[in-house]
């Protein structure tokens, strides 16, 4: 068995990272070290580079806590991140080759956040076909609401009527780089009372991300006259959209400034895309599902994916021997 060289990621490694982000078959731009980075200071990084002599292979974002290392805990999805050349075969053995290094480090235990298929741009399960080998356990199911633009969607009546309200009232939607009107009127004032917690990203973490990934972070608001009345922050990988963060004022129903702004945004700025990733509508480590938030995202035609989160226990690297006949 081929025996491949894992290592922990390095500062020095950072250019070498990204070049890799930029080809591989199942990665997107949360993945380039100029994103992870923003909160290091939040995480112990324990990501990990596979070597095949001196070539980059693979690379694993992940974080440690304690005796386990997660992918990521400041991501959306993670997991092993292959070349776009990665075959089934190569890819057991070299995920035996980390399971055998974290195991020998004194990790007990790796869990997964998958990415979910479709933000692949080729097949690339080989990742669930190695945790399957090493006897991973299913920790957590979030269902995102997903819709295929490349195929026809059904809007509910209810839906309709409430955009067919936003073009009455003559709402104004601007794509804009400032953050800051919508941070501090609508998305922080919003969670706070909702939730009583902050966005992720400060406004100077958000700014600093869009100014580095222009492509891939845009912001739109929605203004009534000249008043700011909802706004919507997505990130663009390649070919899914997806809303960071969306939040609308008090009248937003009686409006219709949530609807009018997503039916522009799928209708038009993104129909070219191929997927419109709404996200979760979960709580409670995906064993409850906000029904109501859910139900807006399907009356916009979207459909459930399933994202899985693996638990696999690093001395099952053994399971991992003896695999190929």
């Amino acid at each position: 068995m081929k025996n491949y060289t894992v290592r922990q990621y390095k500062e020095e490694d950072f250019d070498v990272w990204n070049a890799f982000v930029s080809v591989a078959k199942n990665a997107t731009f949360l993945f380039n070290r100029d994103f992870m980075e923003y909160h290091k200071d939040r995480f112990d990084d324990y990501s990990l580079m596979v070597f095949d002599e001196e070539k980059l292979v693979a690379i694993l974002p992940a974080n440690r806590v304690e005796d386990a290392v997660f992918s990521h805990f400041g991501l959306t999805y993670g997991g092993l991140v292959l070349g776009e050349k990665a075959k089934l075969s190569t890819t057991i053995v070299l995920f035996r080759c980390i399971l055998f290094f974290l195991n020998e480090n004194k990790i007990e235990k790796l869990t997964i956040k998958m990415l979910p298929s479709f933000y692949c741009e080729s097949f690339s399960d080989e990742l669930a076909y190695c945790l399957f080998l090493a006897n991973s356990k299913l920790v957590r199911a979030d269902s995102l609401a997903t819709i295929d633009l490349s195929k026809p969607y059904f809007i509910s009546k209810t839906r309709k009527e409430s955009i067919r309200r936003g073009e009455k009232n003559g709402l104004i939607i601007k794509e804009e780089l400032n953050f800051e009107l919508f941070w501090n009127e609508i998305l922080i004032p919003n969670l706070d009372k909702k939730h009583e917690v902050k966005p992720v990203h400060s406004i100077e973490e958000i700014t600093k991300l869009q100014q580095k990934f222009p492509e891939n972070i845009r912001h739109f608001n929605v203004y009534d006259t000249n008043k700011i009345v909802a706004g919507t922050t997505v990130f663009i990988a390649k070919n899914v959209v997806h809303p960071q963060y969306v939040s609308g004022n008090a009248a937003k129903n009686e409006l219709g400034s949530l609807d009018y702004l997503y039916h522009h945004l799928i209708s038009e700025v993104f129909k070219n895309y191929y997927y419109f990733d709404f996200g979760i509508s979960n709580e409670e480590q995906g064993r409850k599902i906000n029904e109501g938030l859910l139900f807006w995202k399907e009356s916009f035609g979207a459909k459930t994916v399933i994202q899985n989160f693996q638990e696999v226990q690093t001395s099952n690297y053994y399971l991992l021997d003896n695999v190929l006949l």
